[in-house]
């Protein structure tokens, strides 16, 4: 029996072992605990800015679910060319949040769906030429782009965390303390736990504020039970029920965003072959992952949501545990498109009060700040790296601070520095990045400059 024992674990430490179901469930489980809240905020913010109503949000909801569980079995077993064969999970994207955000403000849900699927292709295509242009993109260029795109949201969070835009007690004590709850509890959870509540602290988080806002009266049961009930049991979500729309600026922004998805893949990937199976990763698995995360936001967007991408949470608890079985992560997958088929299930988030959310948001949307801090100085931030992050986040964040100050500009230029502010600061690192020469080359025409020369001085 204990020969036994100890071969069924060993299997979950095997790429291709098979391990008994009650083993593999509770690990895949705790893959969909860790991505599930990130997997879903997404549109759940989108559909609070464009104001739809909460059958459609449920909706969305429930389309999330079903597109991750599907992109990460396409992930785990390959279609062809389309697919790593590693364990990896999938969900919808962060990083395209704010550019989303500023696309339907715009234009609408058809206007980020149309700019999505473009998009895909694009990093289909990307996939097969990335070991090309790989070294366009240094840390400091994807840290830059990451620092943007966290301050881009933090008002969000913000906003959130308040109440949300247009509630009628935005700003109110009780939906900061419910905010504050939120995340007390994930702050607590990360840094006194261990485990598995360690790794679902903002799903825990947001359960608990949940029932905290019942408790102070923010949800009624009546309300949750309004929304359950108007639910089917069952249903398959049904692709293009929002159409699409194709604006050149639209998915110019996008498309840079997926670039640096792209690349944020690749580390994913090679994380998982280096932490957890010992090697590097192979040419193959670095093109089939990203091939992968173009075909999964091409099927997100006929199935009316946004770009999906490999989970780093995830990639962090592989890497930790050294869990690299795929069919353990697949009954994970699973686990989502089942959750994707119970539009139920959808409804009872659909209607969180928005300043729960709020608590997980601030802190899920800083620390997309903090990430990209950590790979921009993966290098010392002077001399030409603190120009570059400087030029590019003073420059990206500035217009979309001040968006007037483009207002004579060509329209569809206009319209990417007016936005999110990612796409111009991904623009400046990128272009200074390839023309700023080394600091050793600058240092080498110094080298006879006196201490005490005043052109060393700022």
């Amino acid at each position: 029996m204990n020969q036994e024992t100890n071969g069924n674990k060993a299997l979950i430490y095997q790429l291709d072992g098979k391990p008994p179901l009650g083993t593999a469930i509770p690990l895949g489980l705790q893959h969909v605990l860790a991505m599930f809240v990130g997997n879903i905020t997404p549109v759940i913010i989108i559909s609070g800015a464009l104001h739809l109503p909460i059958e459609q949000k449920t909706f969305l909801i429930q389309c999330a679910m079903l597109v991750a569980g599907v992109a990460s079995l396409i992930q785990l077993y390959p279609i062809g060319p389309i697919g790593a064969r590693l364990p990896i999970i999938m969900g919808t994207s962060f990083g395209f949040l704010a550019v989303c955000l500023s696309i339907a403000t715009k234009y609408g849900l058809p206007g980020v769906l149309g700019a999505a699927l473009v998009g895909g292709f694009f990093q289909v295509f990307l996939g097969f030429i990335l070991k090309y242009i790989r070294k366009y993109f240094p840390p400091i260029v994807t840290g830059i782009v990451l620092i943007t795109i966290g301050l881009s949201l933090v008002g969000t969070g913000m906003k959130y965390f308040a109440g949300g835009v247009g509630a009628k007690d935005f700003g109110s004590i009780q939906n900061f303390l419910l905010g504050t709850i939120v995340l007390v509890t994930i702050i607590g959870l990360q840094y006194f736990t261990k485990g598995i509540t360690s790794k679902a602290s903002i799903l825990i988080g947001l359960i608990v504020g949940y029932i905290a806002a019942i408790l102070m009266g923010k949800l009624t049961f009546a309300a949750i039970g309004a929304a359950v009930g108007a639910a089917h049991w069952f249903s398959l979500p049904m692709p293009l029920q929002f159409g699409f729309e194709f604006h050149a600026d639209a998915i110019l922004q996008i498309c840079i965003i997926y670039v640096i998805s792209s690349i944020e893949t690749v580390g994913n990937v090679s994380g998982i072959c280096s932490g957890a199976l010992g090697r590097p990763a192979t040419e193959k698995e670095i093109s089939g992952s990203v091939v992968a995360d173009g075909a999964a936001s091409i099927f997100a967007a006929l199935f009316n949501v946004m770009p999906s991408t490999s989970y780093g949470q995830n990639v962090g608890i592989i890497t930790m545990t050294k869990i690299v079985n795929r069919f353990t992560v697949a009954t994970g997958a699973i686990f989502l498109i089942i959750c994707g088929l119970f539009p139920k299930i959808g409804a009872i988030i659909a209607v969180m009060p928005t300043s729960v959310l709020g608590g997980a948001a601030v802190m899920m949307f800083t620390m997309l700040i903090v990430s990209g801090i950590n790979q921009a100085a993966e290098e010392p931030l002077k001399g030409r790296n603190a120009t570059i992050l400087a030029a590019s986040i003073g420059l990206g964040i500035g217009f979309a601070l001040v968006p007037d100050a483009s207002k004579y500009f060509n329209p569809m230029i206009k319209d990417l520095f007016a936005g999110s502010g990612v796409a111009i600061a991904a623009a400046v690192a990128v272009f200074l990045n390839i023309v700023l020469p080394k600091d050793k080359k600058r240092e080498e025409g110094a080298e006879e400059a006196k201490p005490g020369d005043a052109n060393q001085q700022i």
